[in-house]
């Protein structure tokens, strides 16, 4: 995303604050303005002291009372605009990280498959953070000093044209030689901010598995892939900085060259105009070379911020990237809300896979029952969870048609489809919070007598009566210190309490301990009752009671039928079954 193309994105964003720019402008003017009153003032009362005897102490005087009262003013109208510049970047950073997570909503499983999960939450934290501290320098410094530079500019050319002329004309070297290096540090800063991203993602999925890496005692492999990609940030950073930070040493040379022409100029004119009818006065050179002054200034504040404000645009370009991905594809117009289903539930000719290269899912028709629990068996990789992740329209088919009720879930919303289903997956996920917040996420108006029934019904009652404060102890990101069995049984209890009309369990019990495993079973065999219900699983033995077993390899169904009937063809599930208990 190029800087421009950013630079009107982000001016969007800083549009919506239409009540407070006005006040930012009108501070940064009243600062400007009395800022080039000041000087002016300085000016008449030099004059006012031209030599010996001619001293004029109450016009000097009242031109330090009108100096105090201006420097006054100014910095309060300054403290004004940093409180509202302050605010208009809060709220502007504020609607770009909402805009970004709300787009992390609606994204489509496949871009969060697809990219690390560390380069997404770098560009939603970290570039977002970068993107305010230059946004904010930008409003202080690049606009005040832009009307500094306007104001100035026509104040020279009142005083004496010529020097205003000369001036004018040399300046604009600052503002090409800081173009220039920008448009060649653009894609150093595009570099450093990939590379930290990198450093973000291998960070998180160093710390998700530590217990992996010292299992295997990779931790010195570890910290030498770290050490390289800090290295690589190290080397990406200190060329950007580096070559973006030329820009303030050149234009500050430039600028000086200029305060060196006004002076001797300047001194020229009051030299070659002494004792004649319109003199230029020692005075008036004083305010000239303050304006000079004040003129290079902002170009030497401006390339100071440049190299923080590139850096800015380049994280903010990454978190628009981000926000302009394109969307999960809506639900179609008029899209129909699935109530109450009796959860009939067919698959006509359904093809799908993740990449085009390589299909996974081909020409695949099966019908369930409303009420029927349907268990999905086979080796890893055969399709049990993609077929899962086809019913909740994780991801869309390429092409046939999966039914709900004869209406295909396409053209249902996605809301209604998922709020029907209850999942239980292999892996657990847990939010930072009490158990008692957790198991009720699902249906957060539950009374404790609802909860405490559906962790029984899981049999997690009596570890969380265990606990420090039972339901109310608090436990952190991922589930804190809870076993993987304990983290299990608080998600099984999840569904236990919102009971919804259809169920799919994908390793549900996998890890949980085989006593507790049978008990959980016959709570989800009640559960089930009169519940359209798929059972993925690797242990056969828990899906004998299933009405139909549909054992998949390859992306295709082999073979289905009950357990016994499959037992008895000595088919492919017939080995599975057999080589479990070999």
């Amino acid at each position: 995303m190029k800087n421009k193309t950013t630079l009107g994105k982000v001016l969007k964003y800083i549009g919506r604050q239409k009540l407070l720019i006005p006040f930012s402008l009108l501070s940064a003017l009243i600062n400007v303005a009395l800022g080039l009153y000041i000087p002016i003032l300085i000016g008449n009362a030099i004059d006012l002291a031209i030599g010996e005897g001619r001293v004029f102490f109450d016009g000097i005087k009242e031109i330090l009372i009108k100096i105090g009262v201006s420097i006054l003013i100014a910095a309060l109208a300054q403290w004004i605009m940093s409180a509202i510049n302050n605010r208009i970047v809060y709220h502007v950073v504020k609607d770009v990280r909402v805009d970004a997570f709300n787009k992390l909503e609606r994204l489509p499983l496949s871009y969060l498959d697809k990219k690390p999960h560390g380069d997404i939450v770098s560009r939603v934290i970290s570039d977002t953070d970068q993107f305010a501290e230059g946004l904010l320098l930008g409003f202080t410094q690049i606009f005040t000093s832009l009307i500094t530079i306007a104001g100035t500019l026509v104040l020279l050319l009142t005083i004496n044209w010529k020097i205003g002329l000369v001036v004018a004309l040399l300046t604009p070297l600052s503002l090409f030689i800081a173009r220039f290096i920008a448009n060649r540090t653009h894609s150093m800063f595009k570099e450093q901010a990939k590379a930290k991203a990198n450093q973000t993602a291998f960070i998180g999925e160093s710390i998700s598995n530590q217990k992996t890496i010292i299992a295997f005692s990779r931790e010195n492999e570890t910290a030498e892939a770290f050490n390289e990609l800090n290295e690589k940030l190290g080397k990406a950073s200190l060329r950007a900085i580096f070559f973006s930070s030329l820009t303030n040493p050149m234009t500050r040379f430039v600028n000086s060259l200029v305060y060196a022409a006004v002076a001797l100029t300047g001194a020229l004119s009051v030299v070659a105009t002494a004792g004649t009818a319109t003199p230029f006065t020692v005075g008036e050179l004083s305010c000239l070379l303050s304006y000079a002054t004040k003129y290079t200034g902002p170009f030497n504040e401006i390339s100071g911020v440049f190299a923080e404000f590139q850096h800015a645009l380049v994280c903010a370009g990454r978190v628009l990237e981000l926000i302009e991905e394109k969307s999960e594809c809506p639900d179609k117009d008029g899209a129909i809300k699935i109530e109450a289903p009796r959860g009939d539930v067919s698959f006509q000719d359904v093809s799908f896979s993740y990449t085009e290269d390589k299909s996974l899912i081909e020409a695949l028709s099966l019908s369930v029952k409303g009420g029927e629990r349907v268990a999905i068996v086979g080796p890893t990789g055969c399709g049990k969870t993609t077929l899962i992740n086809l019913i909740m329209r994780f991801y869309d088919v390429n092409s046939g048609k999966i039914s709900v009720d004869a209406v295909d879930i396409r053209d249902a919303t996605r809301e209604s489809l998922r709020t029907n289903f209850g999942m239980v997956l292999q892996d657990t996920w847990l939010t930072s919070g009490t158990v008692r917040d957790n198991i009720a996420f699902g249906k957060p108006d539950a009374s404790d007598e609802e909860i405490i029934a559906a962790a029984k019904a899981a049999h997690a009652h009596s570890f969380i009566k265990r606990l420090s404060d039972g339901y109310d102890t608090v436990i952190g990101e991922g589930g804190g210190k809870l076993s993987q069995g304990q983290k299990q049984l608080i998600c099984i209890a999840r569904i236990m309490l919102t009971l919804p009309p259809m169920l799919i369990l994908d390793e549900a019990t996998s890890s949980i301990d085989t006593r507790t495993e049978m008990k959980i079973q016959d709570a989800f065999l009640a559960l089930m009752k009169g519940r359209t219900s798929f059972i993925v699983a690797h242990r056969l033995s828990t899906i004998k009671e299933a009405d139909i077993i549909l054992v998949m390899k390859d992306g295709r169904i082999l073979e289905t039928g009950k357990h016994e009937e499959l037992l008895s063809k000595g088919g492919f599930f017939s080995e599975l079954y057999n080589s479990q208990f070999a």
